[in-house]
């Protein structure tokens, strides 16, 4: 069984995740409101990685004999003034869930609580795999932020994502 700080952070994370991937539906509105479907949909794509991401702690927590918490999750944002900008606010989202992450892990060591740590470290590789994934595609923004034939191929691009 989990202790009581451990299952009320697992908790608190699953519901941060819940939360990444309404953050992520609410980038996709933005972008399908602008007729940038591609980006939409790698937003899309993404959203269900967070919920499925969240459904691991859900799961997780049931196979450790406790219980999933709810919270009431907040309202995402849904307009954002460029594609740019757009996905600097995930980057720094991702870059937030990291930290949580990461101060998962240190609870798990000091609690020797070798499953969750276990656990956890899918979720730090995974991490690493997010940021860096989002990283380059600003770079591929920055290239020529002024030029929309060049958003246009990032946009066609990004349509090809695969689950």
């Amino acid at each position: 069984m989990l202790s009581k700080k451990m299952l009320e952070e697992l908790n608190k994370q699953m519901n941060r995740e819940f939360y990444s991937g309404y953050l992520y539906m609410g980038l996709a509105t933005y972008f399908r409101k602008e007729n940038w479907n591609g980006f939409a949909h790698w937003m899309d794509m993404q959203a269900k990685e967070e919920f499925d991401h969240a459904m691991k702690f859900y799961q997780y927590i049931f196979e450790r004999d406790s219980v999933p918490e709810w919270d009431a999750l907040e309202k995402p944002p849904s307009s954002w003034s460029s594609a740019l900008s757009a996905f600097e606010v995930a980057l720094e989202h991702e870059k937030k869930i990291t930290a949580h992450i990461n101060d998962l892990v240190k609870l798990a060591r000091e609690e020797e609580d070798y499953a969750t740590e276990a656990f956890l470290q899918w979720f730090i590789s995974e991490q690493v795999e997010e940021e860096a994934s989002i990283r380059e595609i600003i770079q591929h923004i920055n290239q020529a932020p002024d030029s929309a034939s060049h958003l246009f191929l990032i946009d066609r691009h990004l349509a090809q994502r695969k689950e």
